[in-house]
């Protein structure tokens, strides 16, 4: 094969592995892009549900901070494409750049060849040449040298024409690539503009609700009492547990060899666990927050709470055994749920499906989550507990 061969084969597989790769670039981000707009239509439609009740409430306002984050989340998706995309551009650049000059080179060479050939046209043509040989050896040389020469040729105008093919492709991608780049931008123009109008709903809403202000602290204290009771029961199921338990002189739970392996497998599933409810929006992280609305109120969340729509159940995230349903006023009802050294928290849900010591299976539905009518709002509340600690559900289901 000779060098000409080897150059076309490498651009053409450069391009092509370049390609490839930049299609699964663009795809990655496209389906991100999509998951996130998704996302921000299923929050709109839990946020016109909630202003329906004709009363700015607290839910509205972190059905609005969700959209907002989702929101910056976007235009971040559209920024890495154009990213991408510039990237793309500038590669795709070089290498047109690049075939230009090999294509140059190439007609360059095979126009001396065509030169130096004609020349020796006006000397002898070939026939001449070939019987002027001395011997049948030489004129078998020749003969061979004849048809390589031609061979030679016929690939260095091949070589020209397949490059420039390759070339027309790149430019073409080229071309795709600005139009793409020119359409996401004007996409992310958009997208800023509604990123301003929902920050803009976002302060008339803390307006609005401030004048709410001593409801809010009443339904806040409210709501402190039952989580500090779900966690009295949560502890306390804890240490019921660990009595019975062939651990009891340590004061911890032992597992047995299933529930070691129940655990072992919960723990291998981190990130890729169903979540709790088959379509919802987190409006409520883990952790401590300080409040948007009441001034020096911190907030500790030992999980998060789920946005749903009305009707929706809870779902058992990982097979494991239901070890406590507890009526909780105000809350509704929880159930907890055993996968080894882990527990699972549902809490908020009106009538239970589930009863003690049932095993049940992934996505098994567990009760009917409680809409609060007055707000028109449905919020599971999900805990997932380590031994007897609380660990953040979002780093547990999947994205």
């Amino acid at each position: 094969m000779n060098k000409i061969s080897h150059i076309l084969i490498l651009i053409i597989f450069v391009c092509g592995a370049y390609n490839t790769v930049f299609s699964q670039s663009k795809t990655d981000l496209e389906n991100k892009k999509k998951k996130t707009l998704e996302e921000i239509n299923y929050t709109n439609k839990l946020l016109k549900q909630t202003k329906e009740s004709q009363k700015e409430s607290y839910n509205s306002l972190q059905l609005i901070n969700k959209n907002i984050n989702s929101r910056k989340e976007l235009i971040q998706n559209i920024n890495d494409e154009v990213s991408y995309y510039n990237k793309r551009i500038v590669e795709t650049e070089l290498i047109i750049s690049i075939m230009k000059d090999d294509v140059e080179l190439l007609k360059q060479k095979y126009a001396n060849m065509i030169k130096v050939a004609w020349k020796n046209q006006n000397k002898y043509n070939d026939i001449m040449f070939i019987l002027s040989a001395e011997d049948f050896n030489q004129t078998y040389l020749r003969l061979k040298y004849m048809q390589q020469l031609a061979e030679f040729r016929k690939k260095q105008f091949m070589a020209i024409n397949s490059v420039k093919a390759v070339l027309e492709i790149q430019i073409e991608k080229l071309n795709e690539a600005r139009l793409s780049q020119t359409r996401l931008l004007d996409e992310e123009k958009k997208e800023a503009h509604k990123l301003t109008k929902e920050q803009q709903n976002k302060e008339s809403a803390i307006v609005n609700l401030k004048a709410q202000e001593k409801d809010l602290k009443n339904k806040l204290l409210d709501q402190q009492k039952q989580m500090a009771q779900l966690q009295r029961e949560i502890e306390k199921l804890i240490a019921e547990e660990a009595k019975r338990s062939t651990g009891a002189m340590t004061g911890k739970y032992e597992l047995t060899p299933a529930e070691k392996i129940v655990s072992t497998n919960f723990n291998n599933n981190k990130g890729q666990l169903p979540w709790p409810v088959e379509r919802g929006v987190i409006t409520s992280a883990f952790g401590k927050q300080n409040h948007p609305i009441l001034k020096n109120i911190t907030l500790d969340n030992k999980g998060i709470d789920i946005s749903t729509t009305s009707g929706s159940t809870a779902r058992a995230i990982f097979d494991g055994e239901v070890r406590k349903v507890i009526a909780i006023p105000g809350a509704q009802n929880a159930v907890i749920i055993r996968h080894g050294e882990y527990l699972c928290v549902y809490t908020n849900l009106d009538n239970v499906y589930v009863s003690v010591g049932e095993m049940v299976v992934t996505k098994q539905s567990l009760g009917l989550i409680h809409t609060d009518k007055s707000e028109n709002k449905t919020v599971l509340h999900f805990e997932i507990w380590k031994i007897s600690v609380p660990i953040n559900p979002s780093y547990w289901l999947a994205k």
